[in-house]
């Protein structure tokens, strides 16, 4: 069969097209896990971002698939809606598959759309034997995970165990099938790797946790390796370890990072994330150990910086800080230390904007970014489906806005007890800009040739909405948030 596979064009904020357009790896993943007769195609729609309608329109002409599969985060759903109204007028016959977080933990969202099954957690097995049974006439009764349609009703398929990894059931993904082209991070060509599965913490604001509960499974080194290889034989020059929580067995990374040492991989730039305690608790043997393998940029999950914000994220435990085994208070300022020593480079996690958060509780988490941190990546409390804070933020009444498609983590959709969701969205896109531009050089000196040709499109993005009045005082800043705001909604109309 023809098969097409597609993510979604819309983007985060801190992940702007003319900068980062990251592949979506689950979709290799599964293309390179059904039989080797099928033909597969894989579109990343990052990479046509303005261009999906005709690009949707001649992949269908080109491809011409008998089965669409979408790949949907929360905030993409109403864009995936679209779509898959655009492939049914193209193509009516067309059995169409939606999988990812989104379908996962909110289904009942997708029995109302056209759509003809949803694959419920992990893809790679399900979706395979989903194509045997079509190709087949075969039943579709004992696929894991597999919810269909059956004359008028939903049949739910209960979700079976999550793959242990080590078994070799999950094959290699298979980055020949992708028909776009032009990812990149920050100029050099990127591609993303996965070596482990899981997270056993329980943090409020996690849908992995909700997907496929509280475990931690991993791949053999000689597995990691070999994906990393056929990566770079791909063109990546940069790669982002997409694991749910690689630190949790510490000694397990610094195996890794010694691996890619040995395999002569580590000329690649790696970006990973980190928990802070792992990196504060193991910085002196662990950071300059990723410094060689080729470590960049390192995610720390930062979360916040006060205690009782911490406690309502349920994050205390991955950021605190031990000696001699006793907890000696936030890890954040020891990772960054350890990080920076080793001329690596932090990209900051905060989330702001929780429950009792005041004013000055989210001011004193931008002044520490503004200190600290190399990128900021802050984002704002977002109630996604079926997590612990979604649940606490409706019992308070906290949830200000309910369209799903502004539910990408940098739009505030929830207001504090004392702080409303503009006043908090307002107090991070002010003091963000600013840290941005602060970074420029640490790239400029990495890749002067990148920075040299897109410069005036990076800051243009940074700072739309905002005019010379502005930056000369003469108008409110507001009055530039509020066309921010309008042009980011009107960015988010796709198709």
């Amino acid at each position: 069969m023809n098969i097409l596979l597609l993510s979604m064009p819309d983007s985060f904020e801190h992940m702007p097209p003319v900068a980062i357009r990251m592949p979506n790896g689950a979709l290799t993943s599964l293309a390179g896990n059904v039989d080797g007769h099928h033909r597969v195609a894989v579109a990343d729609l990052i990479l046509r971002h303005r261009e999906v309608r005709q690009t949707i329109v001649k992949l269908m002409r080109e491809i011409a698939p008998e089965v669409i599969g979408l790949s949907i985060m929360t905030f993409q759903r109403r864009t995936a809606e679209r779509i898959i109204g655009l492939m049914r007028a193209l193509k009516p016959g067309l059995k169409i598959v939606v999988g990812g977080y989104d379908p996962s933990l909110a289904f009942e969202a997708y029995e109302k759309m056209d759509v003809d099954f949803i694959v419920r957690g992990e893809g790679e097995v399900p979706f395979r034997e989903l194509l045997r049974a079509l190709e087949s006439g075969g039943s579709f009764t004992k696929i894991s995970g597999l919810s269909y349609r059956e004359e008028e009703r939903w049949i739910h398929n209960p979700i079976g165990p999550v793959h242990k990894l080590e078994d070799g059931e999950i094959r290699l993904p298979k980055r020949d099938a992708r028909v776009l082209s032009g990812y990149t991070l920050l100029g050099r060509q990127v591609d993303v790797v996965e070596t482990s599965r899981g997270c056993t913490y329980d943090c409020s604001f996690c849908s992995i946790i909700e997907m496929r509960g509280r475990n931690f499974h991993t791949y053999s080194f000689e597995r990691v390796i070999e994906d990393i290889r056929d990566a770079q034989e791909h063109g990546a020059r940069t790669i982002f370890l997409v694991d749910d929580n690689i630190m949790l067995n510490v000694k397990r990374f610094e195996g890794l990072c010694r691996a890619i040492i040995d395999a002569g991989l580590n000329k690649i730039d790696y970006f990973v994330q980190a928990m802070t305690s792992s990196i504060a608790n193991h910085g002196e043997t662990l950071a300059p150990l990723m410094r060689q393998a080729g470590f960049r940029y390192v995610f720390l999950g930062i979360e916040n910086i006060l205690e009782s914000d911490l406690q309502f994220l349920h994050a205390s435990a991955k950021n605190t800080a031990k000696d001699n085994g006793k907890n000696i208070g936030n890890a954040t300022l020891r990772a960054i230390d350890w990080i920076h020593r080793n001329k690596m480079l932090v990209v900051g996690g905060l989330i702001v904007g929780s429950p009792d958060d005041t004013r000055e509780s989210i001011e004193k988490n931008l002044e520490f970014a503004k200190r600290y941190v190399d990128w900021p990546y802050i984002q704002h409390p977002t109630p996604y489906p079926r997590t612990p804070m979604t649940e606490q933020f409706r019992q308070r009444g906290l949830i200000a806005n309910e369209r799903l498609e502004e539910y990408d983590g940098t739009t505030a959709v929830v207001r504090t007890e004392h702080v409303s969701s503009d006043e908090i969205e307002y107090a991070r896109w002010k003091a963000e800009r600013w840290m941005k531009v602060r970074h420029v050089p640490a790239v400029f000196r990495h890749d002067p040739w990148f920075v040299a040709t897109h410069a005036g499109k990076m800051m243009a993005h940074t700072f739309r909405g905002s005019t010379l009045r502005n930056f000369l005082g003469l108008e409110d800043e507001h009055k530039a948030f509020e066309r921010y705001k309008a042009i980011r909604r009107q960015e988010r109309e796709y198709v």
